[in-house]
Order: C-alpha cells, then structure tokens, then sequence
C-alpha cells in the first residue's frame, strides 16, 4: 500500500510549476497539472498569482487534438536575471531572461597568474558595469547567479582551484545589488543545470549523476529540481589512481584528472593546450589519432570509469549524462568509459542498471550555465522571496 504523499508548502507547490516550466520550456493546464500533481482547479489559482507576480505569461495556441486546451503557460520573458562565471582567463558577466536568451554580456579579463586581490578587482570592476548597464537599461533584476570553479559544498571561505574569496565577494553584491538574491554554486552545478534546462531532449528527469570533463573533471548528483538539495557538486575527479602517476594540480599524483582532462588530452596528442582549446570542439576531426594514441586514450577513459563507477558505489542511481571532450569520440572509443564503470567491484552497470549518456560539449558559452543556474534557483524558491518561509 502506498503512503500518502506529504503536503506541499506553497513554496514547494509554486517551485514544481515553475522548475516544470523550465524544463519544458512551456505546457498546456491539463498536462502541467498532471506533472505537478495538481487539480486544475488549485492550478489555476496558483497561475493566477504567477501571473499577477510577472513570473509567467499564458498565450493562446491552438490545442494539441480537438477539443482541447488552447492556453499555454510558459515563464515570462520580461523576468531579468543576472550571471557571473568565473573561468581561468576571465570573469564573463550577462543579463538575460528566464528561457535562456542573453541580453548583454560583458567579460572582465584575468591576468595570467590570478590572485584573491586581482579576482577581487574583477568582480568589483564586473559589480560596477552590471550596475551602469542595468540603470541605463531600467532592468530589475530578480536574481543573481554566481558560477565558480571548485567552490566547495560546505564553506564559501576556500577555493582550490582559482584563488578568491568569496565571502568577500559576496558582500560586494550586498552592497552594490542590496536585496537582489545572489547565489553562488560550484561551476559544475552550473554547467548540468545548464544541460539539464536548456539541452533539447536531455536523457533524464530522474535523479543521476553528471560528469564534465574539460580542464577538470567533476560530477553533480542531479535530483528532483523541486527538492532543496537538487544539485550537489560530488568530487570525483582527484580519486587517485597512483602515487606514480602524473602529478595534478591539486598537489597530488596520480588523480584520475592528471589522466584525463584537457591539459592531459593535449600532452597525448602531441599539441599545445592553447592550439587544443583554440581548435575547439573540431580537434577531434582536424587532429590526426594513430592507433597507439587512441589506445592510450582507451586506457585514460576507462580510470575515468572506474572512478565513475566507485561514485556510483557510494551514492547508487540509475543514470550518468557526461558532457565534455569524451562526448565527441566515436562509440567505439567511448565504450572504454562502460567498460570502466562494469568493472567496479560492486557490479558497474550490470548489478545496477545504469544508463550512460553522452551530453554534446558546452564550453565557451559562458555565461550561459550560471543564467541557467539564476534561472533555476528563482523557479526552486517558487518565485518568492529569499527569505520567505510561507507555508501551505
């Protein structure tokens, strides 16, 4: 028999509509009733706030069969949102809408050899033109995203990877946006948000793992987008295979991303990292792989599994979307990553029944992943303010 369902807090409630909305970029009443597990008759009092809040609009459409539905609710485009993702050359800045589009975007550059005072100056320099733009334009933002390398889960004080403070950062906004939501996640979180909200067909709704390979290589456990912990960055990418190893930028030898990131790619095809990053997504076909390179590549992409198949022991779930540079190769060569999964003590994929999915490679569209990421937590809080704790 099964339980009964927990009542939902309205914030829940408004928070399954608008994720839902999010995701699908639009829906007629009955199917989004059905999806969000609503009559129609307490769905159509709650759109009626959201539309009276300016968070969606509903549009006239002709119904999907005969006699059916003609209104079609989808978020509303006037809604600002601001991103800021930091990446090691520079910190890119935009403002754009709920479903995506860019508005303005604007990139701060970084010097070779960051520093937590230069970051710091980057973000104030980025603080103030966002601020210029956004009062020339008349635009109110309604939320903030912040994008970060490395940031950790537990405490915005450190940063492994570029070097910053982010409590500091943090009250930089305070001061220039007061009482505009500001958060701040991991550049992981913000990239499978992206995939996950703004990626045509995207291979699950359910919970699973996603796994970015580019400069690094790190995972995000993807939930249910109405729960509060929906999106968790998972560190999988400094599991170290072998203190002989190549030494990796965490300090360490060895890391499963001293193998297989973009800077291990370029030094086993034989080519400057910055030809590689220039060449882009195309190296796969402009750069010539013989067959003791590709079975090196082989080798590197089933560590990659085992360490994917080792995070599945941990935290089990049924699915495993990768975007990066291993989406770009054939079949043939990324079956090394399946059969480092299935060789995991505790039964890989065959015990488990996980599903692998290549994702195609998102880098260089920043700011778009940390837009995603605004645009997720406003639908998560449902559209109500940060510090709102009104129930049901």
């Amino acid at each position: 028999m099964e339980m009964p369902e927990q009542p939902r807090s309205r914030r829940q409630t408004r928070a399954a509509i608008l994720t839902h909305l999010l995701q699908s970029g639009g829906s007629f009443r009955p199917p989004l009733a059905k999806a969000v597990r609503l009559s129609e008759a307490s769905l159509s009092r709650i759109l009626f706030d959201l539309k009276a809040e300016g968070l969606i609009e509903e549009v006239r459409r002709p119904a999907p069969y005969v006699g059916g539905p003609t209104g079609h609710v989808s978020l509303d485009g006037s809604v600002a949102l601001a991103a800021f993702e930091l990446t090691t050359q520079w910190l890119s800045i935009g403002v754009g809408g709920l479903s995506g589009e860019l508005h303005y975007t604007e990139r701060v550059p970084l010097p070779k050899t960051p520093t937590v005072e230069t970051v710091g100056r980057a973000f104030r320099e980025a603080l103030t033109l966002l601020r210029d733009s956004t009062r020339l334009r008349r635009i109110t933002l309604a939320q903030i995203g912040v994008s970060i390398p490395g940031l950790g889960r537990l405490s915005t004080s450190g940063n492994p990877i570029i070097p910053c403070d982010v409590r500091h950062i943090s009250a930089m906004f305070g001061e220039v946006f007061a009482g505009v939501p500001v958060e701040f996640t991991n550049s992981v979180v913000a990239r499978a948000t992206f995939h996950r909200f703004r990626t045509e067909n995207y291979p699950f709704s359910g919970a699973h793992l996603f796994v970015f390979v580019s400069h690094g290589v790190a995972g995000a456990w993807m939930d249910d987008p109405a729960e509060a912990d929906a999106l968790q960055p998972v560190e999988l990418g400094h599991m170290v295979f072998g203190p002989e190893g190549p030494r990796c930028r965490c300090g360490h030898h060895g890391c499963v991303e001293a193998y297989t990131s973009l800077t291990a790619l370029a030094e086993v095809l034989g080519v400057a990292e910055a030809e590689l990053l220039q060449i882009g997504s195309e190296w796969v076909n402009r750069i010539s792989i013989s067959s003791r390179v590709r079975q090196e590549l082989r080798r590197r992409l089933f560590r990659l599994g085992l360490a994917i198949g080792n995070t599945l022991n941990v935290r089990p779930c049924n699915g495993v979307a990768m975007s990066g540079w291993p989406s770009l190769l054939s079949e043939d060569d990324r079956s090394a990553v399946v059969e480092g999964i299935d060789a995991c003590l505790l039964g890989g994929r065959t015990l488990a029944q996980v599903s692998l999915a290549f994702v195609p490679p998102s880098t260089g569209n920043d700011p778009q992943a940390a837009l995603a990421f605004a645009a997720f937590c406003l639908a998560s809080r449902g559209g109500m303010p940060a510090a709102s704790t009104e129930a049901a």
